[in-house]
Order: C-alpha cells, then structure tokens, then sequence
C-alpha cells in the first residue's frame, strides 16, 4: 500500500483486502482512504453488512455521506421513510440528516461508503474491535458495546446517534 506525505504528489494505490478493517456495529468496515493516506480529503471505506447488520439511527453534523451498493441490499431510512437500494444502486445523505441503514437480504450486503470531509479514521479507531488476520465477527455484546460507546463519544466527532 501506498501512503500519501504532506502533498508528495503520489498515487495511493490499496489492493484488494487490504487497509485497516475494524467490526463495528456488526458489520466489517475496511479504510480504503482516510487520513493515512488521503489525508481530510475525504474518507472511503467498504462496508460488509451481514443479514440484519448495520448501525442505529444517526447524524453526520460535520459531514455529507454517500452509499453505493456492490452487493446485495440494503435499506437505508431518512425522515421520509425507508428506500431500498440493490446492487449498484447510490444514496447521498446531507450532513445534519437523521439515517441509518440495514441489510434486508439475507446474503451479506457490500457497499462502499463516502464520507467527506475525510476525518472519520478516529472514530473508526475508537469503535469496534480489529477485523485485522480475518478475526472473525464479534459476538452481538459487541454490537451493543459499539451503540453505548457511539452514545459517549459521537459528539467529539460531530456524531449523534439516536436510539
């Protein structure tokens, strides 16, 4: 993988499966930019959602946030209501709007998630537990300890999360 300096002006290239990946919320998110090697640009990251997998309801007050769906379905809920969303599909969520998403399929759902400006990596390094060596999803107690601890330290990232 290759990392971005302060403004070397170098391609950063991360090869399949690689980039630091983390279980949160029950699903598996791998960086594929952040500030490592993007700098605040922007954040990317993909998703694996399981079956029934995704985060509670939330806010994004600091940033606009995008999904484009690889695999599977998700549904993804705004104040207007729920729009299903099949591989290949996108939503744009504006920053200050209340969402969240859930797979709906029963087949793990992919998806990649724009965030932007970047910054995101800090929370991601706070919640969840490593997916690093193919650990293997953590028990559903993690999940809750994922919500509580989205509950205590969102706002220091400019999140807030609904429950």
């Amino acid at each position: 993988m290759s990392f971005l300096g302060q403004n070397d002006n170098r391609v950063v290239h991360v090869p399949p499966g690689e980039g630091p990946s983390r279980w949160a919320f029950g699903d598996k998110y791998t960086i594929k930019a952040g500030e490592h090697n993007a700098g605040k640009a922007f954040y990317l990251m993909e998703a694996v959602v399981p079956a029934g997998g995704g985060p509670p309801p939330h806010i994004h007050h600091w940033e606009e946030e995008a999904f484009y769906v690889l695999e599977g379905e998700v549904e993804v809920r705004d104040g207007g209501g729920p729009t299903t969303v099949a591989a290949g599909g996108f939503i744009f969520v504006p920053r200050g709007t209340t969402h969240s998403f859930t797979n709906v399929a029963v087949e793990p759902c992919k998806m990649l998630i724009l965030v932007t400006p970047g910054g995101k990596d800090r929370f991601f390094g706070q919640a969840g537990v490593s997916a690093a060596d193919g650990a293997p999803q953590p028990p559903e107690s993690q999940r809750i300890a994922d919500v509580e601890l989205g509950l205590r330290i969102g706002p220091e990232f400019g999140d807030e999360y609904l429950i």
